[in-house]
């Protein structure tokens, strides 16, 4: 399993082969094993292997092709409305309608989701995260069926490895842990943390490509804009709210189960 961290790759292309059900069983099991908030499990993990669906998750994220190939399509979800269900029907009243239970129930999902890569690249398999997710949670709730207190958080896809990339340049890892408190970065730091990747043939190629100065100019003018992030940010937000997550009141008002 260590070894898989290390090699780990984001896999977009796959073969047709099917994934063996007992390999996809030890996937979710191990899925199920995460580390989550109070042993609440507050997640759920929609499994997609229906080509007509998939077709319909296709659209929704973005018609990235890997969707189609994958044999499996895995979506987590934070989901608070089995653990309302039993609390109501044990004589108990929830008060789960809020932020920070969407947050808990996202965090758990998250870990269940890593869990699922790390067994899912043990067996072999390649797998890949889609950001595409949250853009259009909307989409995903209508196309899965997700009812209140069900918010989708990320999706993974996975299969057999049709090609196998080169491994992703990653930062160093001083750039990202820090000794005790936070240390804050000097110019200087920047420059040292970030040259390596700066000096990339990928990203002169990128930066020739798009005709801009530097790498931050792409992130900032080409993939992750403003004006994209608040859009998806407002998007995301009114699905929390319509999922029922967002009464931040002590006072409640419980959420219709």
């Amino acid at each position: 399993m260590l070894n898989t961290i290390f090699t780990h790759r984001s896999i977009r292309k796959f073969t047709a082969e099917a994934v063996e059900k007992t390999v996809l069983d030890d996937i979710l099991k191990a899925g199920t094993r995460a580390a989550n908030t109070g042993n609440m499990q507050v997640y759920s993990i929609v499994v997609t292997q229906d080509p007509q669906i998939k077709q319909k998750l296709w659209e929704a994220h973005f018609r990235q092709n890997m969707v189609l190939q994958a044999p499996v399509v895995l979506t987590f979800c934070a989901d608070f409305n089995r653990f309302n269900k039993w609390c109501r029907l044990r004589k108990a009243e929830p008060g789960y309608d809020n932020f920070l239970s969407f947050m808990t129930g996202a965090i758990d999902a998250l870990l269940a989701a890593q869990n699922c890569v790390l067994a899912a690249e043990a067996h072999g398999l390649g797998t890949c995260y889609l950001g595409t997710t949250t853009y259009n949670a909307d989409q995903l709730i209508d196309i899965l069926n997700l009812p209140e207190s069900v918010v989708p958080v990320t999706t993974v896809v996975i299969g057999h490895v049709a090609e196998l990339p080169e491994l992703t340049d990653r930062l160093p890892v001083e750039a990202v842990v820090h000794a005790e408190q936070y240390n804050q970065y000097t110019p200087g730091d920047i420059d040292r943390l970030y040259a390596e990747k700066e000096a990339l043939p990928l990203t002169k190629a990128l930066l020739a490509e798009n005709q801009l100065e530097t790498l931050a100019q792409i992130f900032t003018q080409k993939r992750y804009t403003r004006k994209d992030n608040v859009t998806f940010s407002n998007k995301y937000l009114k699905v929390i709210e319509e999922q029922g997550f967002m009464n931040n009141s002590d006072k409640g008002q419980g959420t219709s189960q």
